[in-house]
C-alpha cells in the first residue's frame, strides 16, 4: 500500500491504527496526523520500543494494508457509531 494514500485517509483509518496500537491516545493521532515517522515515533514512546522495532512495526502494518480498508465501516474507531 502506498503510504500517501495512508496519510490522505488518516481519519478513516483510525481504528485499524487502534486495533493494532492500542497505547496510542487521541493527543498522538493529532500528533501523527498520517505522518509515518510521527508514527513510528509514537509506538517506540508507547511501547518502549527501538526506533528498528518500531519502524518494522509500521511497514508490516503498512504492508498488511489493503483496499477494502478505505471503504470499509471497519475502517472507523471502534467507539464510534455507524
Amino acid at each position: 500500500m502506498n503510504w500517501d494514500r495512508i496519510e490522505g485517509n488518516w481519519k478513516q483509518l483510525k481504528g485499524r491504527v487502534v486495533e493494532k496500537w492500542g497505547k496510542l491516545t487521541d493527543d498522538d493521532f493529532d500528533v501523527v496526523a498520517g505522518r509515518r515517522e510521527q508514527l513510528a515515533g509514537k509506538i517506540q514512546e508507547r511501547y518502549g520500543v527501538a526506533k528498528d522495532e518500531a519502524e518494522r512495526q509500521v511497514a508490516a502494518w503498512e504492508r498488511s494494508a489493503g483496499d477494502d480498508w478505505f471503504d470499509s465501516p471497519s475502517a472507523k474507531r471502534p467507539t464510534e457509531k455507524l
